[in-house]
């Protein structure tokens, strides 16, 4: 009986503690209560989606009673949207709570099971001039652990080099081209601002491959990383973005910043125009 009645009592103070949109009372938890709402770290996010963690920051194990308990999860998932987002509705976040939390086979982050990625905006220095450089990162998995890798980018300085000019009529290789051994290329080498004409319908610049050949030149010098946010598209049928909000209050650190129903196999185009959203 006295187990049941702590865990309850646990439970009762985490649902009141994370609580939205009221904050949680800084009488139960001291004066550092804005601390230890706060959500400080990436995997500390997982921890909490999870339920894998106490509200004073404790790791939770397979066996303790209140490791995936349902009503203590409950309180967490409650915390972890961005509560100053118009477009998350009331009825959306409940929607997701419900079907991770209370659906027969609910679901749990998996740090290491793929279809999650890393966004990052960073600062390059290009002689005198600064640039904006969107890079796209992955897990990889390793024989032993696994590391972060480069699995897209985007610059828009690469993206004007490849426009294709429709309105010149010079912009293209006569299709009798290989007769004179395709010698006029010289004319489209020396006086094309522009070689996207010259491609083919659907060609794609490799951002990542000009970047890191710029980089290895030393054309371009990192300066420094501006923005982080993460993509998930792990739990059926949902995705979600993973913002960090630095302010006041209690709703701060990683939050869930964006939220949308999407069927499994609409994922990858998701996923497509994500990378592609700047371009």
């Amino acid at each position: 009986m006295l187990v049941k009645h702590i865990i309850s009592s646990l439970c009762l103070l985490a649902a009141l503690f994370f609580a939205l949109p009221a904050q949680p009372p800084i009488d139960l938890i001291g004066e550092e209560g804005d601390l230890y709402a706060e959500t400080k770290q990436v995997n500390q996010f997982f921890r909490r989606f999870n339920c894998e963690e106490t509200i004073l920051g404790e790791r939770l194990y397979p066996g303790d009673s209140l490791y995936h308990n349902v009503d203590l999860r409950k309180g967490y998932m409650n915390s972890l949207f961005d509560s100053q987002n118009p477009y998350m509705s009331t009825d959306l976040k409940q929607a997701f709570v419900d079907d991770i939390i209370f659906n027969s086979r609910p679901f749990y982050l998996d740090f290491h099971g793929g279809e999650w990625f890393a966004e990052v905006r960073a600062s390059f220095r290009n002689k005198n001039k600064e640039e904006t450089v969107i890079l796209f990162l992955k897990l990889q998995e390793q024989e032993v652990g696994s590391k972060w890798v480069f699995d897209g980018a985007y610059l828009s300085r690469f993206q004007e080099v490849f426009v294709v000019d429709t309105a010149s009529r010079d912009s293209f290789l006569h299709p009798l081209s290989h007769e004179i051994g395709f010698q006029n290329m010289n004319r489209m080498f020396r006086n094309n601002t522009s070689l996207g004409a010259f491609t083919a319908d659907g060609f794609e610049a490799d951002h990542l491959t000009l970047l890191l050949y710029e980089v290895q030149n030393g054309n371009l010098k990192f300066k420094q990383v501006d923005e982080v946010r993460f993509h998930f598209l792990q739990a059926n049928n949902w995705y979600f973005e993973l913002s960090r909000f630095d302010r006041p209050g209690f709703n701060r650190g990683w939050l869930i910043s964006k939220l949308t129903q999407i069927p499994d196999d609409k994922k990858d185009i998701l996923k497509r125009y994500i990378y592609n959203n700047y371009q």
